[in-house]
């Protein structure tokens, strides 16, 4: 999944934090990664702070849909 489109459109840093967010969701399942405590420990936390990984997205909204693009992305190859 991790070559697939959804990662495309983000780049550097912001791809990163996907890529380890993929991997929390492998680790503790869905629920943790919707969660914006799980910015606060390792991998994640060697971005920076909640604050610093957001602004990568662009902001809170930007970073909460590219959450929704994963999640879909999940659920698209579960089905």
């Amino acid at each position: 999944m991790k070559k697939r489109h959804v990662f495309a459109k983000y780049g550097g840093k912001a791809r990163a934090v996907l890529d380890a967010l993929l991997e929390k969701y492998a680790d503790t399942g869905l629920r943790s990664v919707e969660s914006m405590d799980i910015l606060k420990v390792d991998p994640l936390s060697a971005f920076g702070t909640p604050i610093e990984i957001v602004s990568l997205f662009g902001g809170k909204p930007a970073y909460l849909a590219a959450i929704r693009d994963l999640e879909a992305e999940l659920y698209r190859q579960s089905a």
